[in-house]
């Protein structure tokens, strides 16, 4: 892992960028962008993450955390493997038409890594950026509001059903978040 890419301040403010291995499009199904959305949840109400934006997109998740608990890499590393344990269920006991390739792509994985037993969904690595200013929070919520309509799948941030932008715009959300102060805009 990069160094500069570490959590190091387990108390601060971190924008993450979690991957899918062989950036796999796992989340264009519902199923799963739910069980990433009930682990946030989890992770909010017993872990003590803050979140104050994301968005999931087809094989990538972007955050603007912090832990208010001062354990913010536990946190990051339980969801991975909580989220990674139910994935592969949901995969295995779902109607899913790419059942075989999706194992044997997350077996490959984790054949090149020794902490894995059998299956690899998440990356080890996390893109992991200290917040350091007003201008750069500003920045990471535009840059993640605005993934989902730089891919093409919306004309508006906020009419992306798993992203904080429907929070900012004060519309109903899949989770709740803690608004930064700042004033929403569609682009």
């Amino acid at each position: 892992m990069t160094q500069g890419y570490q959590i190091k301040d387990q108390e601060a403010a971190y924008y993450l960028t979690l991957q899918i291995v062989h950036w796999v499009d796992i989340f264009t199904r519902k199923i799963y962008r739910e069980i990433i959305i009930d682990s946030l949840n989890y992770c909010q109400k017993e872990k003590g993450l803050e979140i104050y934006a994301y968005v999931i997109m087809s094989n990538h998740v972007h955050l603007l955390v912090r832990s208010g608990n001062g354990n913010l890499s536990d946190i990051i590393r339980d969801f991975k493997r909580h989220t990674s344990k139910h994935i592969i269920k949901a995969i295995e006991e779902t109607e899913e038409s790419r059942r075989e390739w999706l194992l044997m792509i997350f077996r490959y994985a984790a054949k090149k890594h020794k902490r894995n037993n059998r299956y690899q969904v998440w990356t080890h690595e996390n893109r992991a950026i200290e917040v350091y200013s007003n201008k750069f929070i500003e920045q990471k919520i535009e840059y993640i509001h605005n993934n989902p309509v730089v891919a093409g799948i919306v004309t508006n941030a906020e009419d992306y059903l798993y992203s904080s932008a429907k929070n900012y715009a004060d519309l109903e959300s899949v989770l709740d978040i803690i608004e930064v102060s700042r004033r929403w805009k569609t682009y």
